[in-house]
Parts: structure tokens; sequence; C-alpha cells
């Protein structure tokens, strides 16, 4: 199974742990899941991941740059291009959630199984993959399934794998 690793995912792993218990507790299910994720699933990312997790102090970067140093990283192509400009007209999103876009385009493009991501305003989100579901079965491309690390933490009855 391919995963696409969106931004947040490093970005949880390499942070300081959050006063905010619910950001906590996502910290500590992705740290969980990024220990399994490896055997479970062939891990990409992309050029766009990379650039936008060198913002910002640089220990930091560096921590969620190692983080991701595993992962094969997809490269900007046409595809990519076209779908990004399809999804900027026909998603419907705006403002600072069109800087998201590139991250469906990528995991479309290269058929990965999962888009994986905390970012539940405009990715994870119910009515945006509602609209990229519609968006994609038009141009007769495939949406990966959208999930947090949560929701691929444990394997499925029969999966097999060494913790």
């Amino acid at each position: 199974m391919k995963v696409y690793i969106e931004t947040t995912i490093p970005s949880y792993l390499a942070a300081r742990p959050s006063r905010d218990v619910v950001i906590l507790a996502h910290q500590q299910l992705t740290t969980e899941w990024w220990t399994i994720a490896p055997i479970r699933f062939e891990l990409f990312t992309s050029e766009l991941v990379l650039a936008e997790i060198r913002v910002g102090d640089q220990a930091t970067a560096s921590r969620r740059l190692d983080f991701i140093n595993t992962c094969k990283i997809l490269s900007l192509n046409d595809d990519v291009e076209q779908l990004v400009e399809y999804y900027e007209k026909f998603l419907g999103l705006s403002g600072k959630a069109r800087a998201d876009i590139p991250h469906f385009a990528y995991a479309v493009s290269y058929e990965m199984d999962y888009l994986v991501t905390w970012n539940c305003s405009h990715i994870a989100n119910g009515e945006v993959i509602r609209r990229l579901v519609m968006t994609n079965s038009q141009i007769g491309r495939l949406t990966p399934l959208i999930v947090t690390p949560e929701e691929i933490l444990e394997p499925l009855k029969g999966d097999t794998y060494d913790r």
C-alpha cells in the first residue's frame, strides 16, 4: 500500500509535546503510527512537503527532515501541475486552503492508496473529500483514502508485521 505523507505528519513528529491535550494525543498517535508505518506501507512525500518542512526554526526543520528522509520523493510533473489547475477550478477552496491543493494532486497523480494528514480543516475534511471524489470521478481518476494516522494505526485482521 502506497502512502503520501503530508506536511503535518513530520511536523507533529518533530514538535515539542504540546500543552493542548488534543494536539498532544495526535502527536503521540503519530509517533506510534510512525514506528509501524514503514513496515506496513510504502511511504512517499513530495518536493512540496520538503519545501514546507524546511521553513522555520532550523533545529526543528532538521528534525522534520530526519523523519521524512526514508520516504520516496515524488517530483512535480505535468500531470501534477494539470491536476492542481483543475482542482483550483473545481474544488472550491479559497484563501489558505488553496495551498493544500497540490497535496491532492501529488497523491492522485502518483496513485497513492492513502493521503495521511492531520490537516482536518482543508484536507481530511468530509466536504472537501466529497468534492474531490466527485471531481476525480468526472475525469476518471481514483481518489486515495484521506485519513489521519489514527485511522490506519491498527492493522486489519490477517495483516501481519512485527512491532
